[in-house]
């Protein structure tokens, strides 16, 4: 099964204008830089390899491979995404590190893609805005893959939408940020935008994608992951690092 039951949205309109995103959740690029001071500060156990290896689910347009390959000079990134339009943005925004060779980019489905990496191959799997996109059954079996491909030791870094677990707060939360983008959109004239933002949000709070925050970090202690941290959360907007037992 596809990441997405019906139309991945992204191949269209949004994965056009996906820097939006910044103007109608600036938590975003918050939890993108988060994300790359913490890869940053971070050590793998035992001796350090020559190269750190980290596998990006998601990457979009390069808005968190940016901070990923500047927090550290030793990191070599294969980044990963189903729309070939994001690609190609990613491509020109990063272009100082493909010439470099620190980054290759893999267009495929997340699930299929990890399912093709050697066990025990990366020092780091990170995400930032992508697995609230997947179906909770397809979730459950990528965190498994994630599981499987990190080294002992190795790092998990999700910062990402993790649902209030009260129904009724979560429902407010998403009130009044649906009403931000309204005013959002409005002022820049974008509704043909808006429609698509909020057919894609009718997606991400559907009883099959939403992804709660207690049964979130539940999964992750599932797979194996320990410890499970939340290093970062406001509102929805969430980082998560988990750890692959080194023994």
């Amino acid at each position: 099964m596809s990441t997405l039951d019906a139309e991945n949205l992204f191949t269209g309109p949004i994965g056009e204008e996906y820097g939006m995103l910044r103007l109608i959740c600036p938590n975003a690029a918050k939890l993108a830089s988060r994300l790359g001071q913490y890869v940053g500060g971070w050590r793998t156990p035992g001796p350090q390899p020559e190269h750190l290896k980290v596998l990006e689910i998601g990457c979009g347009t390069g808005v968190s491979a940016l901070p990923l390959l500047s927090c550290r000079d030793d990191l070599q990134l294969l980044a990963l995404d189903s729309s070939a339009k994001m690609l190609d943005q990613a491509k020109l925004n990063l272009a100082r590190w493909v010439d470099s060779g620190r980054v290759a980019f893999v267009e495929a489905d997340a699930l299929e893609c990890l399912k093709a990496q050697e066990a025990a191959s990366f020092d780091v799997v990170a995400s930032n805005y992508a697995t609230h996109n997947f179906l909770d059954d397809y979730r459950q079996k990528v965190v498994e893959e994630i599981f499987r491909v990190l080294k002992p030791g190795g790092l998990f870094l999700n910062g990402d939408r993790f649902a209030i677990d009260d129904p009724a707060e979560h429902l407010k939360l998403t009130q009044s940020e649906v009403r931000h983008w309204f005013k959002t959109f409005a002022a820049l004239n974008r509704y043909d935008l808006l429609e698509d933002w909020v057919v894609h949000l009718f997606s991400d709070e559907s009883p099959e994608h939403i992804m709660y925050f207690s049964p979130g970090l539940e999964r992750l202690r599932g797979a194996g992951f320990d410890p499970v941290r939340v290093e970062y959360r406001e509102g929805v907007d969430t980082l998560v690092a988990a750890f692959k037992p080194a023994r």
